[in-house]
């Protein structure tokens, strides 16, 4: 018999007249996403989430489409055939892969199964702003460490971490600053933390990077039971609206995501088209040689302009601009008279910069053209 357990009384000057939310959650500052729309338009060049430049593959469309005749059973909550795949195409293994509606799902339950009161959450000061949300929806402290050329700077990381670090952060390529660092220095990064400290190494972009110094994160999460691998289909696989992602770690990390995930969180159409999107690999490829040849295009194009170019590896440039007449803001608006949209980042403390997606190469044409109008208006 289950025991009874009895409530204390609670006065009646203590009963609130409506419910009553956590009052940490307050603090939280939501997350805003690129403007998609501007009204009275039909079309508008969308620059402003990283988004596909050429669309998702065939094949991950047509898989789509035949999954449409089964939606009305519910998915397979263990996204069985999703993680072999994934396994099958990374060489690794199934049973520590777990999937998620994106990897925001699991950046926050990573943060809730690790972190909570009392606790701090470590991230880089131009990090990924649901970092700080995940940290603080759990009701733990998110701390931000300073960077040196807009990327993570691993001293001044290690300088921070102390017994109430839970969980490190880090976006390898960041997102919005599209730096990076290279394998040596995250394995540094690694090597200073408490075995009880969890490392998330958030490869987002990772597809995009040719370096040669580059590693996404998969080899340490392999091998050290405090680290964890995310990965997206929303990037580079262009299936950013069916919200699919996944991670690697140790038996123990996937043992207690797959308690307090979402039961059948990864939709059963979203299923199909990643699978297939992983098989395609041409589609992948031409996704890949299109973001190298138009990244540096851009790049050239807008330091020609006298503008500050974040060097980057990502599928995004970010890009400094001056004062008024010549600011950030009025950039904003300029484009948005184009019917091009790009993302201001002021939220990330960096008020002086425009985030602007690679897109196709007449939209890369586009938003050139108008910023050297801009540039030189009188």
């Amino acid at each position: 018999m289950t025991p009874t357990i009895e409530a204390p009384p609670v006065a009646e000057d203590e009963i609130a007249r409506e419910p009553r939310a956590l009052p940490y959650l307050f603090e939280i500052a939501p997350y805003v996403g690129g403007e998609s729309k501007i009204a009275g338009a039909n079309r508008v060049i969308r620059l402003a989430s990283n988004e596909s430049a050429l669309g998702p593959s065939p094949k991950a469309m047509a898989a789509y489409r035949e999954a449409a005749a089964g939606i009305y059973r519910y998915p397979d909550g263990a996204s069985t055939d999703l993680r072999a795949a994934i396994a099958r195409h990374f060489d690794i293994d199934a049973a520590r892969v777990v999937c998620g509606t994106g990897s925001d799902e699991l950046i926050g339950l990573l943060a809730r199964c690790y972190a909570g009161p009392g606790d701090e959450v470590l991230y880089s000061r131009h990090g990924f702003l649901m970092y700080p949300i995940a940290a603080q929806a759990a009701g733990a402290m998110p701390v931000a460490a300073q960077e040196t050329d807009l990327t993570c700077d691993v001293d001044s990381m290690l300088a921070l971490v102390g017994p109430r670090t839970k969980l490190v952060y880090l976006a390898n390529p960041n997102n919005p600053t599209g730096t990076y660092l290279p394998a040596e220095e995250v394995r540094r990064l690694h090597r200073g933390l408490p075995a009880s400290t969890v490392l998330v190494l958030d490869a987002a972009y990772s597809e995009f990077v040719s370096a040669g110094d580059y590693e996404s994160g998969l080899e340490l999460a392999k091998s050290e039971a405090n680290v964890v691998m995310l990965r997206t289909f929303s990037k580079i696989h262009a299936l950013a609206g069916l919200r699919v992602g996944w991670c690697y770690g140790s038996a123990a990390v996937a043992d207690i995501l797959n308690r307090v995930r979402g039961t059948f969180n990864v939709a059963l159409p979203a299923q199909a088209a990643a699978i297939a999107s992983l098989a395609d690999t041409v589609a992948l490829d031409r996704a890949r040689a299109h973001n190298e040849r138009w990244r540096p295009w851009l790049a050239s194009r807008l330091r020609a302009l006298g503008l500050e170019v974040t060097p980057g590896v990502a599928n995004f440039v970010l890009v400094r601009f001056g004062y008024p007449p010549r600011d950030p803001h009025a950039a904003f608006e300029f484009l948005r008279t184009r019917f091009i949209l790009t993302r201001k980042v002021a939220a990330y403390h960096l008020p002086e910069h425009l985030r602007i997606t690679i897109g196709t190469e007449e939209e890369n044409r586009a938003v050139a053209a108008a910023l050297a109008d801009f540039m030189t208006a009188p």
